[in-house]
């Protein structure tokens, strides 16, 4: 690139040369018209005017080619003409313009190197010392030039002027082809140097916009600059909309984090994003200098860390349940022992002949309460030592539809709709008996939550992740504080509830690979979301 620029450069050069060349011989021509100088004149006019135009269309050809080796050495080979017709029309050995054979020897070392340099030296000393001892033995005389100018000079000074010129061709070519050399070698490093902060340059721009967190840059003051695709997609906001704005006008939770000059900070903060869903964002902030050491700017890196402090929260209360479940199991073990003790010795006494119908009444409580204990006994022991699910491919549609058979008879679903709109080509690998009180648990709540009568859908799409099914009613929905305690064993907001139905559900849920959680929707009621791996 820096070859072609030259050579753009000693175009220019040589049309402006010839431009006023041209319009001082045609000047002085008008001025003096004699025969002779006119003669001499209108050849140095019509080889000015043949190098102008020359000039201007190697300058369209290197416009349009670019820059090429050929269209340098024929340059270089039309200055040696140029040069040397100039000299035949000015006089030949009395011409004054014999010293544009060293530009034309400058030209080609700085364009071609030091071996062409030498070998146009080399011609430039052949062609001026041709021009000479031709002059000198009248071979000539037909283009004008007089055999007596050589002899005046005599055949010594003749040899001396050639010898000098041919040792100043060679010196020149010489100092100019190492000069050039010299030139060259720092350009290619220069240029390697460039390419390399190029790339550099073009693998920020790649890691930046490819990041799979937010990264933004801002000024000292807190102008935004930097504002990579990830960023985009959480605030809906282009790099243009975002740039030179302030920081607080995106992200107003980030008010005052220009004050922490001094350190990297990392926090997190509640945001809700461009399409309204709330979620954590986690943030960090380190300030950056300039290269001078002054500082510059900061960098702010965030990143959606939603999943993550659910995932933690789940955690959390896995291990709480897990510890629960384990002391409650020991705990109803106990005390199933001496239970079924009891209700068979109050059993032995209903049996008694002589037994008053009081004491019966009373006795057949004691027995009735007893069997319910036995059962939440039984239905806690199952939360809290669940069976390894025996997993088998089902065609959820059809399966759903089995259930949903089930519990039509069911006096509680008689003013409720159930829509079944699963595909017919999902197939889960699921426990049949164990997901059936999965599903009829949830119905069966749903069902509470619509005492006048309602709707309940029950939808599943699926994923390279796995399957995402979706209970919705559309009833007076649920809370975030009960959101949290959901799946906690004993709590439940029924009053004739024992807490225990969706626990039992989150650890079978579980136990299958998969998560159950709920939410309120934005159009109401509530909904429950079972994942499940594909397997």
């Amino acid at each position: 690139m820096g070859s072609e620029r030259r050579l753009r450069l000693f175009i220019y050069a040589r049309i402006i040369v010839s431009f006023l060349f041209l319009a001082s011989t045609i000047i002085l021509n008008y001025q003096d018209s004699s025969e002779a100088i006119e003669r001499y004149q209108s050849g140095v006019i019509r080889l000015m005017a043949f190098s102008f135009v020359f000039s201007i269309v190697s300058l369209l050809f290197l416009k349009k080619l670019k820059f090429t080796q050929f269209l340098t050495v024929i340059q270089v080979i039309w200055d040696l003409l140029f040069v040397t017709v100039l000299v035949l029309f000015t006089g030949g050995i009395l011409s004054p313009y014999s010293f544009l054979y060293l530009l034309s020897i400058l030209i080609a070392g700085v364009l071609l190197g030091k071996r062409q340099a030498l070998y146009t030296a080399s011609l430039c000393g052949i062609l001026y010392g041709t021009i000479l001892d031709f002059q000198y033995f009248g071979y000539l005389s037909f283009i004008g030039l007089s055999q007596e100018s050589a002899h005046q000079f005599g055949a010594l000074q003749l040899f001396y002027t050639i010898s000098f010129n041919l040792i100043a061709f060679g010196l020149t070519a010489f100092i100019t082809g190492l000069l050039a050399e010299r030139a060259r070698l720092s350009e290619e490093a220069l240029q390697r140097s460039s390419i390399d902060y190029f790339e550099l340059a073009q693998l920020n721009s790649a890691i930046v916009a490819h990041s799979e967190s937010g990264l933004l840059t801002t000024t000292i003051t807190g102008r935004i600059r930097v504002f990579n695709p990830y960023a985009e997609v959480i605030t809906g906001l282009s790099q243009s909309d975002a740039y030179d704005n302030p920081i607080e006008s995106v992200f107003p939770q980030l008010s005052g984090m220009l004050d922490r000059k001094s350190c990297s900070s990392s926090q997190e903060f509640e945001y809700q994003a461009s399409d309204g869903t709330a979620m954590t964002l986690g943030y960090r902030v380190a300030p950056f200098s300039d290269s001078k050491g002054i500082l510059a700017g900061f960098i702010v890196n965030f990143r959606d860390i939603t999943a993550l402090r659910r995932m933690e929260a789940a955690l959390k209360k896995a291990d709480r349940l897990a510890a629960l479940g384990e002391l409650s199991a020991r705990m109803a073990h106990e005390i199933r022992n001496p239970l079924a003790a009891l209700c068979g010795s109050v059993q032995l006494l209903t049996s008694a002949p002589d037994i008053q119908a009081h004491d019966a009444r009373l006795l057949a409580i004691v027995v009735r309460e007893a069997e319910r204990l036995e059962a939440l006994i039984s239905e806690f022991l199952m939360y809290a030592r669940p069976a390894p699910p025996q997993c088998i491919r089902v065609p959820l549609h059809s399966y759903l539809d089995e259930t949903l058979l089930f519990l039509a008879h069911d006096p509680r679903f008689e003013r409720i709709t159930l829509q079944n709109l699963v595909p017919d080509n999902i197939e889960v690998a699921v426990d049949p008996h164990q997901f059936n009180q999965v599903i009829i648990n949830l119905l069966q709540n749903a069902a509470d939550a619509l005492p006048s009568g309602g709707e309940v859908v029950i939808e599943c799409s699926s994923s390279s992740s796995g399957y995402v099914i979706k209970i919705t009613d559309n009833g007076s929905g649920i809370t975030e504080d009960a959101i949290q305690h959901l799946f906690e064993p004993f709590w439940t907001t029924k009053s004739a509830g024992t807490g225990l139905g969706l626990a039992i559900c989150y650890r079978i849920v579980d136990a299958h690979g998969g998560t159950l959680s709920a939410e309120s929707p934005p159009t109401g009621g509530c909904r429950f979301i079972i994942t499940l791996p594909v397997l």
